[in-house]
């Protein structure tokens, strides 16, 4: 069950937001309602993943090599697609909103409000674009209930870097489409969070931590941890193919 939050702007408030764009990640438990009241009053803007990973045709599927009938193995993105349950309700409360915009990539779509030029930005190919386009606004990473697993901005942070970057492919309403730069696995994100430590900024609301971390301070540290060790915040599972191919890709 959703925690009952009356009022979440005095915890916001908190974290100095001074009317920023900012983009958030919410814990499923975090009630949806109060949560947009208080990001509207607190922030300049925000944005929310309302990323569809059923629309991901399997991991090897490739078009030139495949014959099989992709409808039954991966749902069609559209702009009205709903978002992953598995995100909770804040997702789909922020895309249904009247003053709301969806970007259109078919995989990790963002919606937000006072922020169209932060959505608009992201193209099939330049998934990264909305982070890209906050640093541009000196925004912020919210993460409310969530670790750094959860922050997709970290991704963003190892293309930087020049971590290796996948292709994939999804089903869209015009057909199957190649989706590249697709991120790598996020278990081992955790490992950044000493590193951030100084620069983010903490609040709590009902047994919940809010943490704010200023996305260019956030980029900055992934690029430079990746530099002096290629192999840092990648999970330590050997099963895991993506951290695999990168180590030894």
């Amino acid at each position: 069950m959703p925690a009952a939050f009356s009022d979440l702007t005095p915890a916001l408030s908190d974290l100095s937001l001074r009317k920023r764009l900012v983009l958030v990640h919410a814990s499923p438990l975090v009630d949806a309602d109060s949560l947009l009241t208080s990001l509207l009053e607190t922030t300049s803007g925000f944005i929310t993943p309302t990323f569809t990973p059923a629309t991901l045709l399997p991991l090897e599927y490739h078009p030139a090599h495949s014959k099989a009938d992709v409808s039954s193995l991966a749902q069609v993105f559209t702009p009205s697609t709903p978002a992953d349950e598995a995100f909770g309700a804040f997702p789909e409360l922020v895309r249904g909103h009247s003053k709301a915009k969806r970007s259109i990539h078919p995989v990790f779509s963002f919606s937000g409000i006072h922020a169209d030029a932060v959505i608009h930005s992201q193209t099939l190919s330049n998934v990264y674009a909305p982070i890209a386009s906050l640093t541009e606004e000196d925004g912020v990473i919210l993460l409310v209930g969530m670790d750094q697993r959860v922050n997709f901005s970290i991704h963003y942070g190892e293309k930087l870097a020049g971590r290796m970057q996948f292709i994939r492919w999804a089903r869209t309403e015009h057909g199957v489409v190649e989706c590249p730069h697709f991120p790598g696995d996020p278990e081992g994100f955790n490992a950044i969070g000493l590193t951030l430590k100084p620069f983010t900024r903490q609040a709590e609301a009902n047994g919940l931590i809010i943490q704010a971390i200023p996305v260019n301070d956030l980029l900055r540290s992934v690029v430079n941890k990746i530099h002096e060790d290629a192999y840092s915040l990648l999970c330590a599972r050997p099963d895991c193919e993506r951290c695999e191919a990168v180590r030894w890709g």
